[in-house]
């Protein structure tokens, strides 16, 4: 972390995390961060569902959510970005407070409930973006639909020829009954109407799931054969955990969806799980408490073939992307791996 990062962290951590999300945006249109191109070597040179990375580390989504920043966060290193989520519609979300910084645990609760600008805004912004870095999007359903499941589908036709790839976001637990979308029934009937719309762009993208790290053995066996069935082309284990096991914080009992660094274990296993019941026919993104290279690389050894960080950046600035993606070339040097795909599910076992 840099003096700079020190400092603006410190004043951040003093102010409303809302707030403090809201001017760390202003902080990086006005040209505060790294300013580099993504890290890369021949190490880290990876692919995910057929996208050429630089490197295999990720921004999660969540942390634009209106695809403002797609400039300034293709200079911080990332080796691909994900924006949203996004709703046909705009909505407010829901009420605040719903950010809350649980320092003491490292981690976040938030319970935004997909608070957006809806997905006009964020073609015009996506299709106005010159991409230097691959950018993925968010697909997010209105709280007030009348067919939630429809909605992906919607926002995906109306981005999808800005976008290198799309994530079925069915895993937030911030938006009511959006979870029962998981069951294995309706989920297939969901991702066949997105894999149906992506069918029908002119470059069909991949499409990605994102997963609940709050699933039983079962429903991550339903959630893996329906993937397959369906043609999902990667899948990202996890988003945020309901669970409060451990935490320190005062904030620990708020509603919403906790991340960071107490989600670390938990996620990892239920990636380790997830490349078993998929047999590497589908890739995996490792997101969940990830605040270093060691413990970026326990999850591509675990199976993933990338990873996606927000929480930490939290608690260590952007410069933190840059240590995780040398740290990374390192520990795949140490022991003797020529590529992120030689490494990926190597230690799997472990997590078991």
């Amino acid at each position: 972390m840099t003096f700079l990062e020190q400092v603006g962290l410190a004043v951040l951590h003093r102010i409303d995390p809302e707030q403090a999300h809201d001017l760390s945006h202003k902080a990086l249109r006005a040209g505060v961060h790294p300013g580099i191109d993504p890290i890369t070597s021949p190490r880290l040179q990876t692919t995910l569902a057929g996208i050429k990375l630089a490197n295999p580390v990720g921004l999660a989504a969540g942390f634009d959510k209106n695809a403002t920043l797609l400039a300034p966060l293709s200079r911080c290193g990332f080796g691909f970005v994900e924006v949203g989520a996004v709703t046909p519609r705009p909505q407010p979300g829901n009420p605040k407070p719903r950010l809350f910084r649980l320092s003491e645990d490292r981690a976040a609760i938030n319970r935004f409930g997909f608070n957006n600008e809806g997905m006009n805004a964020a073609a015009g912004r996506l299709s106005a973006h010159v991409r230097t870095v691959p950018v993925g999007l968010n697909l997010g359903a209105n709280k007030d639909s009348d067919d939630r499941a429809s909605d992906f589908a919607k926002v995906l036709t109306r981005c999808g020829a800005s976008l290198d790839f799309a994530t079925v976001n069915v895993s937030s637990p911030n938006t009511e009954k959006l979870r029962d979308l998981q069951g294995k029934e309706a989920l297939g009937a969901l991702l066949s109407g997105v894999i149906t719309a992506r069918e029908a762009l002119e470059n069909p993208i991949p499409v990605f799931l994102k997963i609940a790290p709050d699933l039983t053995d079962d429903e991550l066996a339903d959630i893996a054969a329906v993937a397959r069935e369906t043609g999902v082309d990667a899948i990202i284990a996890t988003n945020t955990t309901l669970s409060r096991d451990g935490l320190q914080s005062p904030h620990r009992d708020e509603k919403g969806g906790l991340s960071g660094v107490p989600l670390f274990e938990k996620s990892t296993r239920v990636l380790a799980k997830l490349s078993v019941l998929t047999d590497g026919a589908i890739p995996l993104v490792g997101v969940g408490g990830i605040e270093s290279a060691e413990q970026a690389y326990a999850k591509i050894c675990a199976g993933a073939s990338a990873v996606q960080l927000y929480t930490a950046l939290v608690y260590h600035g952007m410069s933190l992307v840059q240590e995780i993606a040398t740290g990374l070339d390192s520990l795949l040097t140490r022991d003797g791996f020529a590529s992120v795909a030689d490494a990926v599910g190597s230690k799997r076992s472990d997590w078991l």
